[in-house]
Order: C-alpha cells, then sequence, then structure tokens
C-alpha cells in the first residue's frame, strides 16, 4: 500500500454508521464512519496539523495559476494523498489567483477565513454526503470574494451556482474518491467560472497528474488528467 492509515499504513474502511473512535494521535474521542481495517483513527485536525503553512505560501505567491499554486500547497508535508486539507487548498489557492489576477480582495483576511470555513467540511464528506469537500470549497471560494451571507440575492445565487458547477464535474468521472482529481476539476471549473461572472481571467494550464503513483484507488485512462490520454490527444 502507498499511502493509507497515517499510523500503519493499512487501507481504510468506511462504515455504515458513526461509531465513538479515540484518535491514536491526540486520544480525543469522537463519532467517525472511517479508521483503517486494523482499528486506527486519526481525526481531522491531526490530520490536516501544519496546514497552517499555506497563508505564508498563499501569501508570497505571484502566480495568477491556481493549479501551480495548489500543486505547491500538496507538495508540502502536512498534505497526503487523500484528506480533508484540500477542503481548505481548493479555495485557498483560487483566492490566491484571483488576488493576483487583479480580483480586488483582501488576501489576509480571506485566507483566514478559508481555513476556518474549510476546516469544517470532514474527511469522506465526498461519499458520505454527496458533495465533494474540493468542489464545496470552490463555492466557498466564490462566496468569500462575493461577501455572501444567508441573506445575500446574487451572492447566494453565485455561490452555489459554482459549488454545483464543480459537483457536477466530479459527478460525472464518478468514483471512487481522489482528492487530486477532485481538486483539480473544481479550480478548473472556478477559473472559467470567475471569467464569466467576475471578468477576471486567473490562467487555466493543461493539468497532468503526477500523482497516480501515490494512489491506491487511482482510476487510471478514466481520469481526464491520465499522462496516457493527453498522449492520445
Amino acid at each position: 500500500m502507498r499511502e493509507e492509515c497515517l499510523i500503519c499504513k493499512a487501507p481504510l474502511e468506511y462504515l455504515e454508521r458513526d461509531e465513538l473512535m479515540e484518535c491514536a494521535i491526540c486520544h480525543k474521542k469522537e463519532n467517525s464512519k472511517t479508521r483503517c481495517v486494523n482499528g486506527h483513527y486519526v481525526c481531522n485536525e491531526c490530520h490536516t496539523a501544519g496546514m497552517d503553512s499555506i497563508i505564508g505560501l498563499c501569501l508570497a505567491e505571484m502566480s495568477k495559476n491556481p493549479i501551480e499554486i495548489i500543486e505547491k500547497m500538496m507538495a508540502m508535508p502536512f498534505c497526503h494523498m487523500h484528506g480533508p486539507e484540500h477542503h481548505v487548498m481548493v479555495g485557498a489557492a483560487l483566492l490566491t489567483a484571483y488576488k493576483n489576477a487583479g480580483g480586488e480582495l483582501d488576501l489576509p483576511s480571506a485566507l483566514t477565513e478559508m481555513l476556518s470555513r474549510g476546516r469544517s467540511v470532514p474527511g469522506g464528506a465526498c461519499g458520505f454526503w454527496g458533495a465533494c469537500g474540493a468542489g464545496i470549497s470552490s463555492g466557498m471560494f466564490v462566496s468569500i470574494l462575493s461577501r455572501s451571507t444567508p441573506l445575500s440575492i446574487e451572492p447566494f445565487a453565485l455561490a452555489h451556482r459554482m459549488t454545483a458547477r464543480s459537483l457536477a464535474a466530479i459527478g460525472e468521472i464518478g468514483g471512487p474518491r481522489c482528492c487530486k482529481r477532485d481538486s483539480f476539476l473544481s479550480i478548473l471549473c472556478a477559473v472559467d467560472f470567475v471569467k464569466e461572472q467576475f471578468g477576471v481571467e486567473m490562467e487555466k494550464p493543461e493539468v497532468l497528474c503526477t500523482h497516480a503513483a501515490q494512489n491506491n484507488q487511482c482510476i487510471g485512462k478514466r481520469c481526464p488528467f491520465n499522462r496516457a490520454n493527453k498522449s492520445r490527444a
């Protein structure tokens, strides 16, 4: 196995119902449906330890390319092949590229808010909620830049339309999970959406996956970012 349980590297299993589990790192007890086959559970907070470091990366970043920015985050020590860190990273990369592309935004404040919101989406939301956290993160991005609240009119609509577009793209491919694939899909949808709705043009590169070797559930040629598909084009 390449990467599954953070404690013993064994495969994960997903339960039908919540069970009370104790984090193998911080020993906090909480309900979850996820553990490894050897019984280890790691809470979201421990799984994403060190993620605050993305704020410094984003504030120093000059790129208008959100794919380039999130790839730098994915290379940081806190980031795993799969995990709830992606629920923050998608929105953070988009906020940074949007600002660098000329969008009006208080980036430090926006990134802090993105960390707070993204952390509230737990791991496994893709399978258990029917809404991938990477897709939700793109909606959070639009919500933050448009200053949406539950009482807003147009910003409320825009944030929902953004999330819906990302989730539709993710659903078109189907499962199983791949946090990298779903992050890339969500970002590419957001680049188009922001150009249409806000008139700010971020860079939109061709994406070639470099993470397949670390993904035990890689769908291979069914993935739009698979290198074999690009070589045939």
